[in-house]
């Protein structure tokens, strides 16, 4: 399958390209446990990754100025231990324990998927995390990126138009020329509206086993794959 004057894709991270849950999970244990503190840590990371999405709408509904990601991440960490019943950690503990975010692993066709779609078109992620934060997971994950596009680049939080907009405009390119990569069905409704193409890779364990959420296509999306491998099967790379 090819689509017609592509030439670049554009991905969601945490959840497509890298798994946010296993690896926030692993950090807050790494952080925690030698302090004497024991507790579910998938569940935490759940909580924490919880006030993402109301912290970023504090931002889109124009009620605070735009702060990159780190900022929320570490607003909303402190939020969850508290909720955790966690006080007392230090400042360094609590710094590190936020750049745990920048730890995360991907998935483990993401890499070598990559590599293979970069043949023929230009990478880039199209995320809400902060330049720095993109920076550091693709060093980590060996992720080949042409371009480094954070949320502070655009200035706006998907699903506000402007996310994909300003990513289409800083790469030089029509939004019709540039593809949504995405296991959210809804950023990839948010992308269609705006005029980009949209495929479809599920993980259907991003949120754990008992996840219920955008394991099938809610739409027609243009492309629809298992895994990055296919979908570089798929678009003939």
């Amino acid at each position: 399958m090819t689509l017609h004057g592509v030439e670049a894709l554009c991905f969601d991270v945490f959840g497509t390209v890298v798994d946010w849950r296993s690896g926030v999970a692993r950090e807050a244990e790494a952080a925690l446990a030698p302090r004497g503190i024991g507790l579910d840590w998938p569940a935490f990371a759940d909580d924490w990754r919880a006030r993402y999405q109301p912290a970023m709408e504090e931002v889109r509904a124009g009620r605070r100025p735009f702060v990159k990601l780190d900022v929320l991440h570490r607003e909303n960490l402190e939020a969850t231990l508290a909720d955790f019943g966690v006080t007392g950690l230090p400042e360094a503990v609590l710094a590190d324990l936020n750049l745990g975010w920048h730890r995360l692993d991907p998935w483990p066709d993401a890499a070598a998927g990559l590599a293979r779609l970069r043949r023929s078109f230009i990478l880039a992620p199209l995320s809400n995390g902060n330049v720095r934060l993109m920076v550091d997971l693709a060093r980590r994950g060996g992720l080949p990126w042409d371009a480094i596009l954070g949320a502070e680049v655009a200035r706006a939080y998907k699903p506000s138009p402007e996310a994909y907009l300003r990513s289409a405009e800083l790469l030089d390119l029509p939004p019709s020329a540039c593809v949504m990569v995405a296991a959210h069905n809804g950023d990839l409704a948010a992308a269609r509206a705006v005029g980009f193409r949209t495929a479809f890779v599920p993980r259907p364990l991003e949120h754990g086993p008992g996840q219920t959420s955008d394991l099938e296509p809610a739409e027609a999306w243009d492309v629809v794959a298992r895994d990055f491998g296919e979908l570089a099967e798929r678009l003939g790379c």
